[in-house]
């Protein structure tokens, strides 16, 4: 089965969770409670291993590590590289003008260098899910 790598924002950030009931693939949530160095590894391990590697940015980023992780990733492996910038959070929270166009250019880097982009995070589950051989009626739960 399909796997994908659920990296980008964390912060109190909740796509993870809503994100996660809509994929029909196997996925690996690097988000811990207490981050330790075997965290890091297995992480480091999973970007590696999984089929696909995907970074949500919401305006609860804080850190731009995940900036840096999916632009090296869609060098060294566009194929398995998708990048998703959310407009906003659940709580409202968004990006100035100036954020949103600096992290738009990103997304379109990612592009260029061959990786997939999205604004949505329903066409990023329709997207891997259609990679999937266990496709089921996903038009159907939304």
């Amino acid at each position: 089965m399909k796997k994908v790598f659920l990296g980008g924002t964390c912060n109190g950030s909740e796509w993870r969770d809503f994100f996660i009931k809509m994929l029909t693939i196997d996925y690996f949530n690097p988000v811990v409670e207490n981050w330790t160095e075997e965290c890091i590894q297995e992480e480091i391990k999973q970007r590696e291993e999984c089929d696909y590697c995907l970074y949500v940015i919401t305006p609860k980023m804080i850190g731009v590590y995940s900036i840096a992780e999916v632009v090296d990733d869609s060098n060294k492996r566009p194929e398995k590289t998708i990048f998703c910038l959310l407009t906003y959070e659940k709580d409202r929270t968004t990006f100035t003008n100036e954020q949103w166009k600096s992290l738009n250019q990103v997304g379109k880097m990612v592009e260029k260098n061959g990786g997939k982009y999205f604004t949505e995070l329903y066409e990023v589950a329709k997207y891997l899910n259609s990679k999937s051989k266990y496709i089921t009626q996903f038009e159907d739960y939304m």
